[in-house]
């Protein structure tokens, strides 16, 4: 599936639950952690659960973001969660270990219930200086995995730093998470842009993290979900210049040809894997039909 966007959605919230899923977000995350009050931990995961049961999301992905499991929450919004089948479990500060657990927890659920085993993914959230060191290692803990999600306010916490809207102290982070990400062949999700308001700072933002390998950016408000998406979805240039790429391709295939070239140049491996992907991505995005 394509993960342009990850909307973040109050656990807490019926209202905006129950409407989630005409928002458009590739994927929504049903946070169970930041904000949820203590007082709330329950009840929320209560009502999460049963929004996986009853709503109809449409096409988005469910992804539920769950407490730490080093707090008293985190085994129980697992063992609740699961139980329902979400399409993936967010761990917050993840770390080797706690994505080993994850995994361990859901396969016995997943048993238990009957499920395909594996079919429950995991999203690390990458949010500290030692999850950022250590990145690879974690992505590789667990085949559930199927992408990370880069927490920039609680990194820049950890690291006792400002954090800015131009990101500059977080450009580090993200070159990481994006590579690591990369050579595992898994979506890397950008932190928010947090000031809602500004439209073209989020423009800026988003931009930033597609030119240094982001697949996706995470949204805290609906309004950001399409700018966000006309940023990762392939351009028209992009789209047409990857079409002609695959014709010639083909044409030199049916010939026997080995090599090609388009344009006055060579065309060879990469640039046709970068094509099939523009074109495979521009297909899950809905601008083109699967038969180009």
């Amino acid at each position: 599936m394509i993960r342009r966007t990850m909307l973040f959605m109050p656990g807490n919230n019926p209202g905006m639950l129950q409407n989630a899923g005409i928002l458009g977000a590739d994927s929504i995350i049903l946070d169970l952690e930041d904000a949820v009050y203590i007082s709330e931990k329950d009840s929320a995961r209560i009502l999460v659960k049963n929004a996986i049961k009853e709503i109809d999301f449409y096409n988005s992905e469910i992804v539920v973001r769950i407490n730490p499991i080093s707090t008293e929450f985190g085994y129980k919004d697992i063992e609740e969660i699961a139980s329902v089948k979400p399409d993936a479990i967010m761990v917050p500060k993840a770390t080797e270990d706690d994505i080993i657990q994850v995994d361990r927890i859901m396969t016995n659920i997943e048993k238990s219930k009957d499920f395909k085993e594996g079919s429950i993914k995991i999203f690390p959230l990458i949010e500290t200086a030692y999850g950022i060191e250590n990145i690879y290692s974690i992505i590789k803990s667990s085949e559930r995995v199927v992408g990370v999600l880069l927490g920039g306010e609680d990194l820049t916490a950890d690291l006792g730093i400002k954090r800015t809207k131009a990101g500059d102290e977080i450009y580090y982070a993200r070159s990481r998470v994006a590579s690591a990400s990369k050579a595992c062949n898994i979506d890397a999700i950008d932190t928010p842009f947090t000031d809602i308001d500004d439209i073209e700072g989020l423009l800026d933002d988003v931009k930033k993290a597609k030119s240094i390998g982001m697949t996706g950016k995470a949204a805290i408000n609906p309004r950001q979900i399409d700018i966000i998406h006309d940023v990762f979805a392939p351009s028209e240039d992009e789209i047409k210049y990857a079409i002609r790429v695959k014709e010639a391709y083909d044409k030199a295939k049916a010939e026997g040809k080995g090599v090609f070239s388009l344009d006055g140049k060579m065309v060879d491996a990469p640039v046709i894997n970068r094509a099939n992907k523009i074109l495979d991505r521009a297909y899950s995005a809905g601008i083109i039909k699967r038969c180009i």
